[in-house]
C-alpha cells in the first residue's frame, strides 16, 4: 500500500502549518493541527535529547508550547520529509527533519531535531495524533541583531500584491490569513 500524491501533500502541508504557527507565535491554532486525543512527546533539553515528557490532547498540546513564550522568535527550517502509509487508508506515519532557531536577547539556541509522527485523517483533514520530538544536536550561537516581535511589519502580508481573502474563504487551521 503506498500514499497517494494527494496524501502526501496534504501531510506536508500540516507539517509546515505546524511550523509556520509555531514560528508567526499563533499558539493558540497549533492545538486543532492535532486530534483531540494526540499524544506530543517532548525531551527535557539540555540534558535529555530523547523524548521523555508526555502531553496528552489539545490542552497537553497548548501546555507544550507554552515554554516557547520565553522565547522571543523561532524559525523552524524544515529540510526533509519522509511518509508512508499506517495500518489503514486513515492512519500515515511521518519522519520529519528540522532545524529549529529559537532566539533571545544576543543568543540563538539552534536544535537540530526529529519529528516522528502518526497521522489520521480526519473529517477536518489530516491532523497529527502522535508526535515524538527527538534533538540531535544544539548550537548555541552569537546573533548581531533580532527583529522584535509586533514590529513595524507585523500584520503585512506576503507582498505588495497581497490583499484580503474573498470573504466567502475560510482559512485553514494554522494558517495565517491571506496565505493560499
Amino acid at each position: 500500500m503506498t500514499l497517494a500524491v494527494a496524501d502526501r501533500l496534504a501531510l506536508a502541508d500540516l507539517v509546515h502549518l505546524y511550523a509556520s504557527a509555531v514560528d508567526d507565535r499563533r499558539f493558540d491554532g497549533v492545538p486543532e493541527l492535532f486530534t483531540a486525543t494526540a499524544e506530543f512527546h517532548l525531551p527535557a533539553p539540555p540534558d535529555i535529547l530523547e523524548p521523555v515528557h508526555v502531553h496528552h490532547g489539545h490542552d497537553g498540546v497548548r501546555t507544550a508550547l507554552a515554554a516557547l513564550t520565553a522565547v522571543t522568535r523561532t524559525e523552524h527550517a524544515i529540510v526533509g520529509e519522509v511518509y508512508a502509509p499506517g495500518r489503514h487508508p486513515d492512519h500515515a506515519l511521518g519522519r520529519i527533519t528540522c532545524i529549529a532557531h529559537h532566539w533571545t536577547g544576543d543568543t540563538d539556541v539552534v536544535w537540530h531535531l526529529r519529528y516522528d509522527d502518526e497521522y489520521l485523517r480526519t473529517r477536518s483533514g489530516w491532523r497529527i495524533n502522535g508526535r515524538a520530538l527527538t534533538v540531535n544536536a544544539i548550537e548555541t550561537r552569537p546573533i548581531r541583531r533580532l527583529r522584535a516581535p509586533g514590529g513595524p511589519a507585523a500584520g503585512a502580508g506576503p507582498s505588495a500584491a497581497w490583499r484580503e481573502p474573498p470573504p466567502d474563504r475560510t482559512t485553514p487551521p494554522g494558517r495565517s490569513p491571506g496565505t493560499p
